[in-house]
């Protein structure tokens, strides 16, 4: 069996061994494990697609039942597993990249998921089928909705999903109007009068929808919650959570969760360079949501620049002061970053349209999915045509309360227009001239622009052994 084991837990992750079974309040024997992995669909699917090196995808948190999972699915499939530990960007994410490293010609992913839709390689999900009080779940719903007439979504946490069945089963009888709603991450249109959010689909009332309904949520707090409530703030909200057996009414702080967005949307507004931040590359069109977001960037009159690194941090965003704003491309669920602790606010694909696209208007909910603003797409707004002499506009900054200009661009415009133009400068002796962007000349003006290739200046010596070991414990160190 072949494996490839990442992980960015520090110490403990680089010494945790991975036995077949470790100690878990949800995994106990191999009969549960195979319950809750799902054992024989995972086989069923790797004998339908055919193939012959699967990909097994796990969170650090699974890590531990790894190895046991893909001997059973190697000794009934005969095909070759890679375990896949950890993820360039987010673990709810797929990884086809990684996949694609050891030639793997399908993918299954273990854990919370966001069930963003993929193109290059069949996927399948096992969540982990945690338990549920059904009995406490329907009761909940009963004491929160007493009016029989209520109309009424429920959604959940991927890892309850499966007893959604049960639920409705108990309620569907006695709550005629109660709409369940069914997984799906396969790319495609919704049924007639749908609705599809988060790899999740449901058909409701379409003369009552949305403001007539509320939503029941299985599962406890987090992006997933998080993103329903913004997605429909002015809709009530009402949560069960199996882990503590308790109900609430969601949404306290939604207005002030969407004031802070409308916050950095006006910071947007005012910024004049821009970091375009790669923070996924297997959500299907993401390229696509790239060109769009900087195309949107350039015709507002500011410049843009396109940025990769793996997993955010403030450290790594902190070693571009010249940049005003960051706008992430990533998954829904990772797209609402907290950026409290960073350098420069973060805000999604949505925000800066909003600020940059004059058509689009605040409408007091977030949009995290990038693919509904592309042509085609439920959000999308186009860009106006803008005529010559009203390019050039000016308005007044809500943060600073300052007069900014605006220099707006027409689609011929950005058709028949030259490169942007920027600073020439002296590279070096050999070479004269280099053009310069807004990013590059500030860089020119550090103090430290990085480490100096020094080309043709090093001297070239023969390779030595160097030190053997990890970091934190070298094999010719003295123990202290």
């Amino acid at each position: 069996m072949s494996s490839a084991l990442f992980s960015s837990d520090g110490a403990d992750a680089i010494f945790r061994e991975l036995s077949p079974l470790e100690p878990s309040p949800d995994v106990t024997t191999e009969t549960t494990l195979d319950q809750i992995y799902e054992i024989q669909r995972t086989i069923d699917f790797i004998k339908e697609t055919a193939v012959k090196k699967v990909a097994l995808q796990f969170p650090d948190d699974l890590l531990v039942f790894s190895i046991p999972i893909a001997r059973k699915l190697e000794e009934a499939t005969g095909a070759k597993t890679y375990i896949l530990g950890d993820t360039s960007y987010g673990s709810c994410c797929v990884d086809e990249v990684a996949a694609e490293h050891v030639g793997a010609e399908a993918l299954v992913h273990y854990g919370r998921a966001c069930l963003s839709p993929c193109r290059r390689i069949p996927v399948t999900y096992v969540f982990g089928r945690k338990a549920v009080d059904v009995d406490l779940c329907a009761e909940a719903f009963h004491n929160l909705f007493p009016e029989r007439n209520a109309a009424v979504v429920v959604l959940s946490d991927v890892v309850y999903d499966h007893i959604l069945g049960d639920l409705e089963s108990r309620l569907a009888p006695v709550y005629p109007r109660v709409v369940f709603s069914t997984l799906s991450w396969h790319i495609g249109a919704p049924p007639a009068g749908g609705v599809c959010k988060f790899g999740r689909t449901f058909t409701p009332d379409p003369s009552v929808w949305p403001d007539g309904y509320s939503f029941f949520y299985v599962g406890g707090e987090g992006a997933t919650l998080n993103n329903l409530l913004l997605t429909w703030p002015l809709c009530p909200f009402f949560s069960f959570n199996p882990a503590t057996n308790e109900s609430r009414r969601e949404g306290v702080n939604v207005n002030r969760a969407l004031m802070k967005r409308f916050y950095l949307i006006e910071k947007a507004r005012d910024a004049r360079v821009v970091g375009i931040l790669v923070g996924t590359l297997g959500v299907s069109d993401y390229l696509s949501a790239l060109a769009h977001v900087k195309g949107v960037i350039r015709r507002a009159g500011k410049k843009s620049y396109l940025l990769s690194m793996g997993k955010l941090n403030p450290a790594k965003l902190a070693n571009f002061p010249e940049v005003d704003i960051f706008v992430l491309v990533a998954c829904p669920e990772n797209s609402l970053l907290d950026s409290t602790e960073f350098y420069r606010p973060i805000i999604t694909p949505d925000e800066m349209e909003v600020a940059c696209n004059p058509a689009r208007e605040w409408a007091g909910r977030c949009v995290t999915d990038f693919r509904e603003l592309l042509p085609g797409g439920a959000a999308h707004v186009a860009f106006p045509e803008i005529n010559p002499e009203d390019a050039d506009r000016t308005d007044v900054s809500l943060i600073t309360g300052d007069l900014r200009s605006l220099r707006f661009s027409s689609a011929m415009e950005e058709a028949s227009a030259e490169p942007p133009g920027g600073t020439l400068a002296q590279r070096n002796s050999d070479t004269t001239v280099a053009e310069l962007g807004p990013a590059a000349s500030f860089l020119s003006s550090r103090s430290w622009q990085g480490l100096d290739k020094a080309l043709g200046e090093t001297r070239v010596v023969k390779a030595v052994e160097g030190r053997r070991g990890i970091a934190i414990a070298y094999e010719d160190e003295v123990s202290s």
